[in-house]
């Protein structure tokens, strides 16, 4: 791990690192739309079934480009969704989608990622990044209704399952597996989750990502932005 992050810095610090492909990279990359950021992110399983991540975010600036060392905080973050967080402390996840918004002129930039959490539980997370002053921030309030939206979403099942987590471009939604306790007396443990058969999408609404339960992929002309709820 150390020789590869001593390897990658030296790459990303390179003038020409945001045209270089990196195509056999072993490790997951998204690159902003719009040129603004170039993010690579692996894990490092360990042998009790926790990962940790390690991550670099090269991003434009002002100035030229900026290049953040993420470090993976998991542990010191008990309750993910929310807290705002930094390239310091980071909710580490191997991202592996992006998908830009816009909200009063700033660019938010979803991310998509996969998390290992135990041997008994894997999580997915829908994540934003924004910058503001050239400093990238993690997390934002875009999901959600009241006055405590959270930052982030999380999703935890169990290690066995398999969880769709995607942006779907026709619908203009993520589009997610609902899970479901594999019995009512396991509610809210997360390792006993599973999907149902059915499914949930986050569609993006009057600058929110707005959630949108119990919705049919089979009638695609039928989901709506905002159709049941928030």
């Amino acid at each position: 791990n150390k020789a590869i992050k001593a390897e990658l810095r030296t790459l990303l610090d390179r003038e020409d690192a945001f045209s270089i492909p990196f195509t056999e990279l072993p490790m997951t990359r998204v690159d902003a739309p719009d040129g603004m950021f170039r993010l690579f992110t692996w894990n490092l399983p360990r042998s009790d079934g926790h990962h940790d991540f390690e991550g670099f975010l090269l991003s434009r600036t002002g100035r030229g480009r900026t290049l953040h060392e993420l470090r993976d905080m998991t542990a010191r973050i008990p309750t993910p969704e929310v807290p705002v967080l930094g390239p310091e402390r980071w909710y580490g996840a191997l991202y592996y989608e992006v998908v830009p918004v816009k909200k009063g002129g700033q660019t938010y930039y979803t991310l998509l990622g996969w998390k290992g959490h135990s041997k008994a539980e894997t999580r997915k997370v829908i994540e934003v990044l924004s910058f503001k002053g050239g400093s990238p921030r993690f997390g934002a309030p875009l999901f959600g209704k009241g006055k405590l939206k959270p930052m982030r979403r999380v999703f935890g099942y169990a290690f066995n399952a398999t969880m769709t987590l995607r942006y779907d471009p026709a619908l203009e939604a993520i589009i997610m597996d609902h899970l479901s306790p594999l019995r009512p007396d396991l509610k809210d443990q997360w390792a006993f989750y599973g999907p149902d058969m059915t499914h949930d999408g986050y569609f993006w609404h009057k600058g929110e990502w707005w959630f949108g339960p119990e919705i049919d992929l089979r009638a695609p002309q039928d989901i709506k932005p905002g159709k049941g709820g928030r």
